[in-house]
């Protein structure tokens, strides 16, 4: 059958994985000969740190994708790789290298969105065609709507509408296999590999020594490994010290997994009747959820998605900025709050019930703009995701959709005492601590002067007073959130 297009170039992105990939099958199947590449964004890169992990992933996960693609085909085969600006350089190659069409995955970040429209312009403007996919969740957009057309704005409905919709149809992998004869060799020009990370101004960080797992290899090794524990997810995934989670959440970010992959293994589970399985599928929908509410809320990328919410008077000058640094190098004097922080800046990973816990207490017991908060997790997360971190700050603050009442403040000692009886995530992280009894580690502060004494634990010293007394910031919390009460 004769194909669309001569020559397609296929954009990765946020899908590095050569398998179930929706933008590379229409590529493939669509034109007769198909370059691939992959662009190490200067927009974005330029204003990272030296070390930053979640370069290095992609470097890695990039390099495995390469390899793949020399597999599929023949080694002549395989991924061109630039370190530039996107939205300039994807243009001049698809003109260079003769294609009519360029193929990519939706992302429905604003400034992606806005790269996106620039570069189609630009194609366009060359003859050349621009096809967009959804791939990085399975309903998108406007694809799950209330009744009334509208967009949903409480989970719990949009999750009962999107199980009721779910079928084979949107969990169909995309075949690539039997189309890789497509690949083309890679142009002389372009035949350099993958550049290495100091050549792009940047270092190896501890990714290694963390045991991170990369690429799809690494994705599809969790996966394996967490489907023979999920059944019991229900009961493990709130606490820290447990391996509870899937630990996936990078590997959906930068699309080393297949989401549709990932949503029929778990609806099957649920349908054979694993609570475990049902309560991580709902997490897959609060990430559909989320990714929805950016695409028909962009707003809320910088403003509350409840518009009362941006009344509220937050804290600001000197005082404000000291209790922030404090929270930031966990240097609160709540040791769950402070073990959190110290798994981020030492990991880039922070447990999701911890995420809650420093989110609470940045909004509601120091009384700062969550937006500050959304913001140090944007550039400590690995896994960071415009509209789930976004989405759980706003949740966090009670100023997004279906979020957390205003009047329910997490206390941070009793989620310590609730998730971490026995302290063992607190002395991982807090080894000063250590040797603190179950009992005094959640509060030191309450502990009597001669068990202090006796773990070497001196207050204001080897360990911070509480910045805070919750009780009070609980009760300033409410007067400074009366002006959503009165709205």
């Amino acid at each position: 059958m004769q194909k669309k297009y001569s020559t397609g170039l296929m954009w990765f992105r946020r899908d590095l994985r050569a398998f179930d990939n929706a933008a590379l099958h229409h590529a493939l199947k669509t034109c007769q000969r198909v370059h691939c590449v992959f662009v190490f964004d200067r927009d974005i890169l330029d204003s990272l740190p030296k070390q930053d992990r979640r370069v290095e992933f992609i470097w890695e996960s990039v390099t495995e994708l390469d390899q793949a693609l020399r597999r599929m085909a023949t080694p002549q085969c395989g991924l061109i790789v630039m370190h530039a600006v996107a939205s300039d350089a994807l243009p001049a190659l698809a003109k260079e290298l003769g294609a009519n069409a360029v193929f990519t995955n939706h992302d429905d970040e604003p400034q992606a969105l806005a790269r996106d429209a620039k570069v189609q312009a630009l194609l366009e403007a060359q003859g050349i065609a621009f096809h967009s996919f959804k791939d990085h969740v399975i309903f998108e957009r406007a694809e799950v709507l209330t009744l009334a057309s509208k967009p949903y704005s409480v989970f719990t409905p949009y999750k009962n509408a999107w199980l009721k919709k779910v079928d084979a149809y949107y969990l169909k992998p995309y075949e690539i296999e039997k189309h890789t004869g497509a690949l083309a060799a890679l142009p002389s020009q372009h035949q350099s590999g993958v550049p290495a990370l100091d050549a792009m101004g940047f270092e190896k960080t501890n990714l290694s020594s963390l045991k991170i797992l990369t690429g799809a290899s690494g994705g599809a090794q969790l996966f394996d490994e967490f489907l023979n524990r999920i059944d019991g997810y229900s009961d493990t995934r709130n606490f820290p010290s447990v391996k509870g989670p899937s630990y996936l959440s990078v590997h959906l970010r930068f699309g080393t997994v297949s989401i549709r992959q990932l949503a029929s293994a778990g609806l099957e589970r649920q349908r054979a009747g694993s609570d475990g399985a049902a309560v991580w599928l709902s997490e897959l929908i609060w990430r559909d959820f989320y990714a929805q509410i950016l695409a028909n809320f962009p707003h809320t990328a910088s403003d509350s998605f409840k518009p009362e919410y941006d009344k509220i008077q937050w804290e600001r000058g000197e005082g404000a900025q000291a209790l922030f640094a404090a929270w930031c190098a966990g240097r609160t004097g709540y040791p769950l709050v402070d073990a959190a922080m110290a798994q981020i800046n030492q990991t880039g990973y922070m447990h999701n019930r911890l995420r809650m816990v420093v989110a609470s207490f940045l909004t509601k017991d120091l009384g700062l703009d969550w937006r500050w908060g959304e913001r140090y997790f944007a550039e400590k997360l690995n896994d960071f995701d415009l509209s789930a971190n976004n989405g759980g700050w706003q949740w966090a603050a009670s100023s997004g959709c279906d979020a957390q009442p205003y009047f329910r403040i997490f206390n941070p000692t009793s989620q310590s005492e609730k998730f971490d009886s026995e302290g063992k995530f607190i002395r991982r992280y807090l080894p000063q601590l250590a040797k603190l009894s179950d009992k005094a580690i959640h509060a030191p502060w309450l502990a009597a002067p001669l068990e202090l004494i006796a773990a070497g634990v001196e207050l204001g010293n080897t360990y911070p007073q509480p910045v805070v007394k919750h009780d009070e910031a609980r009760a300033l919390t409410l007067q400074r959130y009366a002006v959503v009460k009165k709205s």
